[in-house]
């Protein structure tokens, strides 16, 4: 998800999104130790997600 995605959500979707991104981050993370992932990466991309995510809500919430 791109910076600009995120700017234009409402804060609803975005926390809405933040626990959907989470939750797929935890299950990426199990599934890895289980057996390795095809694609590792993607635990780095749904991380940075959050991350942004995350960001964008404290930003909000200070103004």
């Amino acid at each position: 998800m791109k910076k600009q995605e995120v700017k234009e959500m409402s804060v609803e979707e975005l926390t809405s999104k933040l626990g959907e991104f989470k939750k797929q981050h935890a299950d990426l993370k199990m599934a890895h130790f289980v057996t390795p992932l095809e694609n590792p990466m993607q635990i780095r991309k749904v991380r940075r997600t959050v991350a942004r995510i995350a960001t964008e809500l404290t930003i909000r919430e200070n103004q």
